[in-house]
């Protein structure tokens, strides 16, 4: 798409007088005018075009003969070495710094020749100049609700999943109360409140795609006009936008498994709607299988497993899924089970302790007083998306019962909290000097969550 023409032209270029607003885009797109390359015998060869030389703006207009669509390169007389394209449009001459970086390109669209991106700058100003009214009123009308996308997502979902989720309990702590210093009048406290179910929004992941063939926005049902990057594309559910018309879809994208890659190193909400599933699955089968056999083992998660076995267990689960093989007979080292959970947690492009509230839980562990300290940390649990607030839920309840074994396995809440503060805690600006000074802070809020857990869940 065309950003600015240098000197007197705009983007948008002169006034024309405007279609009926019925009128379809895609009809726009095939009235737009074609490409018209002028050549003269002074035409240089330079990279990956020709161009007429150094010659004046007066001179390129007069070689253009004002025939609509009709462009020629040029070398620029005010910054020698730099060259602009001379574009007919609208009854005058527009003129683009053009650049080349393997790709020719005036804006942001990249194009393989400059007649590809002079057809593409056609269409985009004829489109936004002949419809200029009807594109900033298109997106007011919007399709997207009845055209079944939202019913499509809901009837893919389990009806006895909403059923079995809840959100976190929120309570209110006035001034004068105090949590009792009892385990079970804290718990009485902190889970005074009733149950409501909870929703795994999620925003859609959109990003820029190039159609092969005609398309048209899922929201505004109008069509994509131009010849790359005509919209956006969410790579999660497969949703095709206009860029103006992304900003307005709901959070409501249901992840399609088609489209999900890999298992590591994938959102962890995406993950767990994909599957349909309250955790992502890598949590509940490695704890199954560490609660089935590890729980005595000394040094668990603090003893790492071979990297190269590690490796494989990660290989498996993004090629086999929920179909995984973690049993003792593929891997008898327990150890490996408990690094690739950990791997897991780790490689979370978004951490189970988001960054949005990291700042929140830090200053939790700042506080001296415990009962404020508490409340803190379970405010700042509230604040944590609902799929990242129940796999620290499961997680933490998991550590809790390794705790109970202390005798024979040798972790207790501290060392645990050395092991996962890291993992689940990740400062935002990823500073290696504020994480080195944090680490004591995340090991405190991991420990806390552990000794607390009956409490703060």
């Amino acid at each position: 798409m065309f950003l600015k023409a240098s000197g007197r032209s705009q983007l948008c270029g002169p006034a024309l007088s405007p279609a009926p607003s019925p009128t379809p885009m895609y009809q726009l797109q095939q009235e737009a005018p074609r490409p018209k390359r002028i050549t003269c015998p002074q035409e240089v060869s330079r990279g990956a075009c020709q161009f007429h030389g150094l010659i004046s703006r007066e001179q390129a207009d007069e070689l253009l003969g004002g025939a609509e669509g009709a462009y020629l390169i040029r070398e620029s007389q005010r910054q020698p070495g730099t060259y602009t394209l001379a574009l007919r449009f609208g009854g005058q001459t527009l003129n683009y710094r053009l650049f080349y970086d393997g790709k020719h390109f005036v804006g942001e669209k990249r194009f393989e020749s400059v007649h590809d991106l002079v057809t593409d700058g056609l269409i985009t100003l004829y489109v936004e100049t002949k419809a200029a009214e009807y594109i900033a009123k298109m997106t007011t009308n919007p399709i997207y609700q009845h055209l079944g996308y939202t019913s499509l997502l809901r009837d893919k979902l389990n009806p006895g999943l909403s059923r079995q989720r809840s959100e976190p309990r929120r309570v209110t702590f006035r001034p004068s109360d105090k949590i009792s210093t009892s385990p079970l009048g804290r718990r009485s406290a902190l889970k005074d409140g009733s149950e409501k179910h909870c929703s795994y929004h999620k925003v859609h992941n959109f990003k820029v795609h190039t159609f092969r063939g005609p398309h048209w926005c899922e929201y505004c049902a109008n069509f994509m006009w131009g010849l790359i990057a005509q919209g956006v594309r969410c790579s999660d559910c497969g949703l095709n936008v206009h860029k103006q018309c992304a900003k307005l879809v709901p959070s409501d994208c249901q992840p399609d498994l088609r489209r999900i890659k890999k298992v590591f190193s994938c959102d962890l909400t995406t993950l767990v709607k994909a599957h349909n599933t309250l955790r992502p699955m890598v949590l509940d089968m490695c704890i199954s299988e560490i609660e089935h056999r590890g729980l005595t083992s000394e040094g668990l998660y603090r003893v790492s497993g071979f990297t190269e076995h590690i490796e494989d267990v990660r290989l498996a689960f993004d090629r086999d899924g929920e179909k995984t093989d973690i049993s003792a007979n593929a891997y008898p080292d327990i150890n490996t089970i408990t690094g690739a959970l950990k791997l897991y947690l780790r490689d979370l492009p978004i951490p189970v302790i988001t960054y949005d509230v990291y700042s929140k839980f830090i200053l939790a562990a700042k506080m001296t007083d415990p009962d404020s300290r508490l409340e803190a940390i379970h405010d700042g649990l509230l604040q944590l998306p609902p799929a990242h607030y129940e796999t620290l839920r499961y997680l933490v309840s998991h550590l809790k019962r390794v705790t109970m074994f202390e005798k024979d396995n040798l972790m207790n809440a501290e060392n645990l909290g050395i092991v996962f503060g890291p993992t689940l805690m990740q400062p935002p600006d990823q500073d290696t000097l504020a994480s080195l000074s944090c680490m004591r802070l995340q090991k405190l809020i991991v420990q806390l969550l552990i000794e607390h857990e009956d409490i703060l869940f």
